[in-house]
């Protein structure tokens, strides 16, 4: 069975992301993929789909679909946004089936900065290099989703009989954003590694998926702020020679010469995706132990919360890490 969903408004950001485009970063390729991991991998679970699918990326710009040809099952994942069914609200986590016709409307909220809308269907378009990720300076993976597009959808399955309100994928709070020091953490003394966990930071205008810029205190360097350009993982703090840091986000350039203090766990990174240009942050290091941890536990938070929320397919349910342990009979 297909169908479509056709797209009436979205803003600029909008666009189809799944896991991301691994394996070819010695070619240049950056993976792309959503700002956030979880709240993506919610979606696709609470629709029944697999973690890494294609999902629709939602910036504050806002998005606006109508269903054709066919009920199309819709789950909507990310914090603060403000969702309509045909103008009756909706949870802003949430999963409801829109019959052929229906408005489905997702705009900016009070809070976050990206959503998710996994459809209960596999999104039939031809990836490039494996994915269907835009990365949106290159261009690959498309320009973004338009007005007028139509979304088309293959091997659709049954959505919820009436909406239901998903569980959030993470608590709200403003605990400091952890990272993990280095790889060149060196470059900076004892007194500006200090400063720079202190802040306080903002998240600057000038942030994208490519990188948000902080402004707040300046961060010296004690060796320069030029290195040979080395390879750039997702959460990497730079800081240039003006000492205002930017991390590296999802569509960040594969190598870069600046030196990195630090890298975002990513247990927070979402948490960081989902902040808005003036939202206040601060930093706290970690070992990569706790890093792994975290990410570990945070996972299975997500796990639990959409297996007792979602009607998952028995294929998403055992794709999901619902271990929290291993014991041995004889204790």
């Amino acid at each position: 069975m297909s169908a479509a969903l056709r797209i009436v408004h979205a803003g600029p950001g909008v666009s189809l992301q799944d896991a991301g485009r691994w394996g070819y970063l010695r070619y240049g390729v950056t993976a792309a993929g959503p700002m956030d991991v979880l709240a993506h991998e919610a979606a696709n679970c609470a629709a029944g789909a697999p973690p890494d699918a294609a999902a629709i990326e939602i910036s504050v710009g806002g998005l606006e679909l109508v269903a054709e040809d066919a009920s199309i099952g819709c789950a909507i994942v990310g914090g603060g946004f403000r969702v309509a069914l045909d103008g009756a609200a909706l949870p802003s986590d949430c999963m409801a089936t829109l019959a052929p016709g229906q408005r489905l409307s997702i705009r900016a909220g009070g809070s976050g900065s990206w959503a998710y809308l996994a459809p209960f269907a596999r999104v039939e378009r031809t990836p490039i290099l494996g994915s269907l990720s835009m990365h949106a300076r290159s261009g690959m993976g498309g320009a973004g989703l338009l007005a007028g597009e139509a979304l088309a959808l293959a091997d659709l399955w049954e959505g919820p009989a009436t909406p239901r309100a998903l569980a959030p994928v993470r608590p709200a709070g403003s605990a400091p954003l952890r990272i993990v020091a280095g790889p060149q953490s060196d470059y900076f003394d004892a007194d500006n590694f200090a400063r720079f966990l202190e802040g306080p930071w903002r998240v600057s205008p000038r942030s994208d998926r490519m990188a948000y810029a902080l402004e707040g205190p300046k961060i010296g360097h004690s060796k320069g702020f030029n290195i040979v350009s080395d390879g750039i993982a997702f959460g990497a703090i730079q800081i240039p020679g003006d000492g205002q840091p930017f991390v590296q986000m999802a569509d960040r350039a594969p190598t870069g010469g600046y030196p990195k203090i630090g890298t975002v766990i990513a247990a927070d990174l979402g948490r960081l995706a989902q902040m808005r240009p003036g939202d206040a942050l601060h930093f706290s290091a970690v070992s990569v132990e706790e890093a792994v941890a975290a990410w570990k536990a945070a996972r299975q938070a997500m796990a639990v919360a959409m297996a007792q929320d979602a009607d998952l397919k028995p294929e998403s349910l055992l794709a999901l890490n619902l271990i929290g342990g291993v014991i041995f009979a004889e204790e």
